[in-house]
């Protein structure tokens, strides 16, 4: 690949991560609140206690239903894929799992704090489990597709 459509990735890859860093502060903080008249008068709850919210939402599942129960467990892992996807495709220097890991979990620690301080959303610790999952995993795709492509590279020369 010469050094032109390298830099076209990038610079796609850049637009790209600015768009999602923008679509999750919309989602995190500001997607549930339009609509909401009372929102000032919400009592605010956080979690603290590791896989509690997990739990209920699993041991509540039938009465809560698939489409919540799968929008919270998985829609936090799903969200931070993109973070370890993207992220290695911008920045070289970004192209390592615990690195990828430890932001994507420093990202959600910062999010969650906002959340807490500012209570726009619900601080949960099982929020940071879940949103680190979603950035490793996406690291991962990450480095599958690049080994694949490093391998292909490799055959056609």
């Amino acid at each position: 690949m010469n050094k032109r459509i390298k830099k076209r990735i990038k610079t796609a890859g850049a637009v790209l991560f600015v768009i999602y860093i923008l679509a999750l502060i919309y989602f995190l903080f500001f997607a549930e609140r339009f609509g909401q008249l009372d929102f000032a008068e919400r009592e605010y709850h956080y979690n603290l206690v590791l896989f509690q919210e997990i739990k209920r939402f699993w041991t509540y599942r039938k009465q809560l239903g698939a489409l919540a129960v799968a929008a919270n467990l998985l829609g936090n892992v799903v969200g931070f894929i993109p973070f370890g996807l993207i992220l290695p495709v911008v920045s070289r220097d970004a192209r390592g799992f615990f690195f990828i890991t430890f932001s994507g979990f420093t990202l959600s620690l910062c999010v969650e704090t906002v959340q807490l301080v500012t209570k726009l959303g619900c601080f949960d610790v099982d929020d940071l489990v879940m949103n680190t999952l979603g950035a490793a995993l996406g690291y991962l795709l990450f480095a599958v597709s690049h080994l694949i492509y490093r391998n292909w590279k490799r055959r056609a020369k």
